[in-house]
């Protein structure tokens, strides 16, 4: 089964997609993202494939049922896999800036040719790193989800951001990072800036902002891209540094939607949100009945404090 469900208290989308329950069983130590094992015949630098288990697809069946409580749509959209490397013990932290310049030119390339898909609303590219976030490969590699509607969070970001600048006339982050104390910011470049927000929702959540503003990760500069691949790598360094271990985190960008007759680029700031699953070494942050059930987060840590560990980490 794979349709999407409304849910007829919030209004959100929920994808149902009980078929990626049946992912095969490799033999132990097999990686399948390793050139010639499973999922790639030949060797790679970087690589995009199809996910073989999408919770979204062009091919979604239609829906049939009539007599439904809720109300249902095809689950149309693309999962896909963005390879980092064909190296399996290569990570971000470690990965030569060249690399992950490449990659970005590799995002740059999915958003550009899925946007021309009429039909499709928001494309989101992400990573999870670690068992702690549900990932079953240790390989370095990416996903991107391409959405027929906003999800939830990411429109209510364009909601704010858009309310904001019809009452003041900018853009909200450009605002903030005007004024954002020292004592926050990790590390600043000619183009970007990652720091810990005030306002963070994790413990070691850290985001990386372009200091001029542009709406899509398309909009960078060449330069301003090969700023981006050393501060991506800088942040994912830190966090292996300072916690000596293979750091989990989620890595998610945000560009502006796509398709929806409407124009972004005045309010809505690109930007990179690391959301790592743990408070400490050896204790994680839950996503307990507060943050789950109201979405609303209760941080344990100082946002501040956190932002000085991650600078003297590496400093």
């Amino acid at each position: 089964m794979k349709e999407l469900r409304r849910n007829p208290i919030t209004g959100e989308w929920v994808i149902v997609s009980s078929a990626r329950s049946a992912r095969p069983v490799l033999p132990e130590n097999a990686c399948p993202l390793c050139p010639g094992v499973f999922e790639l015949e030949e060797d790679y630098d970087l690589a995009v494939f199809d996910n073989r288990f999408p919770a979204l697809s062009f091919d979604a069946p239609e829906i049939t049922e009539e007599d439904s409580i809720v109300e249902k749509a095809r689950a149309f959209g693309k999962c896909e896999v963005i390879m980092y490397t064909s190296e399996h013990e290569l990570a971000v932290p470690d990965m030569p800036v060249k690399q992950l310049a490449k990659l970005i030119e590799v995002w740059c390339d999915r958003y550009r040719d899925l946007s021309r898909n009429k039909d499709l609303k928001y494309i989101y590219i992400f990573e999870n790193r670690g068992r702690e976030v549900g990932a079953t490969l240790d390989h370095a590699h990416g996903q991107l989800y391409a959405f027929p509607y906003l999800p939830p969070r990411v429109e209510r970001k364009v909601n704010y951001t858009r309310e904001q600048y019809f009452l003041n006339g900018n853009c909200t982050l450009c605002d903030m990072l005007k004024n954002i104390p020292e004592k926050n910011i990790v590390k600043k470049g000619h183009y970007f800036v990652s720091l810990v927000p005030p306002y963070a929702r994790f413990p070691y959540e850290c985001h990386i902002y372009p200091l001029r503003h542009v709406s899509y990760l398309t909009d960078l500069t060449g330069e301003e891209k090969w700023e981006l691949a050393e501060f991506i790598r800088d942040v994912a360094k830190r966090y292996d540094w300072l916690f000596e271990e293979k750091f989990p985190y989620m890595m998610m960008l945000f560009s502006a939607p796509y398709n929806t007759d409407e124009l972004y680029d005045e309010f809505f700031h690109f930007h990179i949100e690391f959301n790592p699953p743990k408070r400490s070494k050896d204790k994680m942050k839950w996503m307990a009945s507060v943050e789950t059930g109201s979405w609303n987060f209760i941080n344990p840590a100082s946002p501040e404090e956190v932002a000085r560990e991650l600078r003297e980490a590496l400093d």
